[in-house]
């Protein structure tokens, strides 16, 4: 019985310690899955005339004052989404001017991601998408979670960490900020935005310089070393006091990583 409860202990433990890097591990097989599939089918854009700029940019100044956001912000979020291209498409399957995905156009009554290369529909569902995240988080971090995701904020505690994230939401605030005529690494920059921008952000790569590498759960593992015998093992007859001993030292194993090819 005593074996069986320090047994059940250390499974505890064990599975603590991986929790953590379990879910950063989920996160990033979900991302790789998710781009894999869309590359699959990406939208294609229509063979029609493009609009030229200068009616785009009307189009985006006309469809931001009728849903009361900053016509600098969306000018900013579009020249860094698509460049003002109507027919851009991105490898996660983003499309259009304000690079809309087909699920979030879902939640605003756009179904077909057609649809979303006309400028007019894509940008009207843009900036009401945008208007949310602005009223739930402010300018800095609606920005992030305009290229992020709603998600990968919540789970970076307000300010994403992804190099891409941290590049994207640099160039967009820092635009936005001097057409204001506001200096983008000032506090009154950040008492607009909500947040600190640095000129590390705008070059923010990878740890490494190279891309996270991708481990399946079933490859993790822990090791444990006992440092006390069976018998005290028991929680329950473990000694206590400055001579006493841990239960348990968990030992993080090393990663062999392979060359790539």
């Amino acid at each position: 019985m005593q074996w069986s409860l320090a047994r059940l202990v250390l499974l505890t433990m064990t599975l603590t310690a991986l929790l953590p890097v379990a879910v950063e591990v989920a996160e990033a097989k979900t991302v790789s899955e998710a781009k894999r599939d869309s590359t699959a089918a990406l939208p294609v854009p229509p063979d029609v005339p493009v609009p030229s700029r200068k009616a785009l940019k009307a189009l985006v100044k006309q469809v931001a004052t009728q849903y009361g956001v900053e016509i600098d912000l969306v000018d900013a979020v579009v020249l860094a989404e698509s460049a003002y291209d109507p027919h851009a498409v991105s490898h996660a399957g983003a499309v259009g001017l304000m690079q809309v995905m087909p699920e979030t156009a879902a939640d605003y009554g756009v179904h077909s991601s057609e649809a979303l290369f006309d400028p007019k529909t894509n940008v009207r569902t843009g900036v009401r998408h945008l208007k949310r995240l602005l009223g739930q988080f402010g300018i800095g971090k609606a920005i992030m979670a305009y290229n992020a995701g709603e998600g990968a904020l919540s789970r970076h505690n307000g300010f994403v960490t992804y190099p891409e994230t941290q590049r994207y939401t640099h160039r967009v605030l820092s635009d936005y900020l001097r057409r204001k005529g506001i200096a983008p690494y000032s506090e009154k920059a950040r008492a607009l935005t909500g947040v600190m921008l640095t000129p590390a952000m705008a070059s923010a790569r990878s740890s490494g310089g190279r891309a996270a590498r991708q481990i399946h759960p079933s490859r993790l593992f822990l090791r444990t070393r006992p440092t006390l015998s069976d018998r005290a093992l028991d929680p329950g007859l473990h000694s206590v006091g400055p001579k006493s001993k841990p239960m348990f030292e968990l030992n993080r194993p090393r990663l062999r990583l392979r060359p790539s090819n």
